[in-house]
C-alpha cells in the first residue's frame, strides 16, 4: 500500500469543510506571494533589510502556504492543483487502494479514481 491512512466516504466528506478553509487560506497566501508591487519593492529593497514591509509580505505568505500543505500532508490529503482546488483522499475499494476525489466547487465528493489514473480517470462512486 502506497498510503498507512485511508478514509471512507464519510470521513472524507466530514472534513470537506476544513480542507476548504486551508484552500482558501493558501490561495490567498499564494496571491501575495505573486502579488506584482510587493514582488517589485522586495526587488528594490536594499539586500540587507529583506526588503522590508514587502519582505515581510512575501515572507509570511510563504509560511502560511507551507503551513496550509504541511496540514494536509499530515493528514495524508493530497493537493493535486492549489488554483482548482484538486484534492484526493485515500480511500481502499474493492480491497485496492484508490483515490476519492473532489475539487473544491463540488457540493460533495461524488468521485473516486485509481492511483495513477488522475483527474482523467474519475470515475462516479
Amino acid at each position: 500500500m502506497r498510503h498507512r491512512r485511508h478514509y471512507s466516504l464519510e470521513e472524507a466528506s466530514a472534513l470537506l469543510p476544513w480542507v476548504a478553509d486551508r484552500l482558501t487560506a493558501m490561495r490567498d497566501a499564494h496571491a501575495r506571494l505573486t502579488d506584482e508591487e510587493a514582488r517589485e519593492a522586495l526587488a528594490g529593497g536594499a539586500p540587507g533589510n529583506g526588503g522590508g514591509r514587502p519582505g515581510r509580505q512575501v515572507g509570511e505568505a510563504f509560511v502560511e502556504l507551507q503551513a496550509g500543505l504541511g496540514a494536509l500532508s499530515s493528514r495524508e490529503i493530497i493537493l493535486r492543483d492549489l488554483e482548482r482546488g484538486l484534492i484526493d483522499f485515500p480511500t481502499v475499494r474493492e480491497g485496492e487502494e484508490a483515490y476519492l476525489c473532489w475539487v473544491d466547487d463540488e457540493p460533495e465528493i461524488g468521485y473516486w479514481h485509481e492511483l495513477d489514473a488522475g483527474y482523467a480517470g474519475r470515475k462516479p462512486l
